[in-house]
């Protein structure tokens, strides 16, 4: 019998890179070891990574983003047209220095047909055959909507550069599904961003925000009945810092009443994610999936009390339905190679308390 996806006890992706493969990405970037020699190690630690996975009883089950730096920025600059570069300022994390690096558009777009992380899933597809529920985790089209990724010249205007990103996303969806994909997750940190500055007067947010939309709701379209696409909302992530702030209100209505996402995954974990009022919304969308509450914080290695999660559950049902909610870390581990700050035991900790407080809630899946 297939499974209700996303799980009640779900994951958002990745996880704290091995030492061997921090170890093996240096000696590559410093021309100490082939990219052969590389892979083979990428192939090795991926496959320890799914024996963890599935030795903590994890169902769904993820490369971990291990063949990734970024979670973004590795997909992103291998479309056609989309060039990675060195920018002079790095994103402001909060209390942190970030490395700089970024991707703007250097020509038309279109689709790889070459796309690197196509071969990747299949490669992790491989490893865990029958034994899991494979999911494979991309950055939103949403992530090219920043100017200084599309406003470069290249395209009149932002309804033109939108028009091609729409189609490139078609065609990854068309191309996860052939490679056989049955569980891709589109991560989302530009809701977090319109959140953010809802409220800037230097930042058009009506507009933007109807441009996500918009986008999201073109690519989802003709999703294949049988595939389960989720999105998770992010404020940021890297080495345990944060980005943006913002509760959803200023996007609820959009997001969650009008996209044909099958699980939406939020960060819920602090204050800064605010209540769960806005997801009132979406009782109101037809397409019925499933809210996955972040509960569990990814950036700290303490363990949450398993009472005031299930406390917070309850609260949310107050609002969505039980049976239309499920739980997972606020985000991933190591949404960048460099991770949060905590050891790969208390990650599976985190792991587990999710998996535990699933199974007491909600029962077996």
């Amino acid at each position: 019998m297939s499974k209700t996806l996303p799980l009640r006890a779900d994951t958002v992706g990745s996880y704290l890179r091995t030492e061997n493969l921090k170890k093996a990405r240096t000696g590559f970037a410093e021309g100490k070891i082939s990219r052969e020699e590389l892979t083979r190690v990428e192939d090795q630690e991926i496959a320890k990574l799914v024996q963890d996975q599935l030795d903590e009883g994890i169902q769904v089950i993820t490369d971990g983003e291990f063949r990734r730096s970024w979670w973004h920025i590795d997909f992103l600059e291998n479309l056609n047209g989309i060039e990675g570069f060195v920018p002079e300022q790095a994103y402001a994390f909060k209390g942190t220095e970030v490395r700089k690096y970024n991707t703007r558009c250097k020509g038309k777009l279109s689709w790889n047909e070459n796309h690197p992380f196509i071969a990747h899933y299949k490669a992790l597809a491989e490893i865990v055959g029958d034994r899991g529920i494979v999911k494979y985790t991309i950055p939103s089209p949403n992530q090219l909507m920043y100017p200084f990724i599309w406003d470069t010249g290249v395209y009149e205007s932002k309804a033109a550069f939108c028009e091609d990103v729409r189609q490139i996303y078609k065609d990854v969806i068309k191309a996860f599904y052939d490679a056989g994909c049955r569980y891709l997750q589109i991560d989302d940190v530009y809701w977090g961003t319109l959140c953010n500055n809802f409220s800037n007067p230097e930042f058009d947010f009506e507009a933007s925000k109807q441009f996500a939309l918009e986008n999201i709701q073109a690519i989802l379209a003709d999703k294949p009945a049988d595939m389960t696409i989720t999105t998770h909302v992010c404020r940021g992530n890297y080495k345990s810092s944060y980005l943006l702030s913002g509760a959803y209100d200023p996007v609820a209505p959009e997001l969650f009443g009008q996209t044909a996402y099958d699980g939406y995954f939020l960060e819920y974990d602090n204050e800064r994610s605010g209540g769960f009022e806005p997801l009132k919304y979406f009782n109101d969308n037809p397409h019925k999936g499933r809210i996955v509450l972040g509960l569990i914080t990814s950036k700290f290695p303490e363990l949450e009390s398993k009472d005031e999660i299930k406390s917070r559950i309850a609260e949310a049902a107050k609002i969505v339905p039980l049976d239309q909610l499920a739980l997972s870390p606020q985000c991933g581990f190591a949404s960048t190679e460099e991770g949060n700050i905590m050891t790969e035991a208390e990650q599976w900790a985190k792991v587990r308390l999710v998996e535990e407080i699933a199974a007491e809630v909600w029962g077996e899946d």
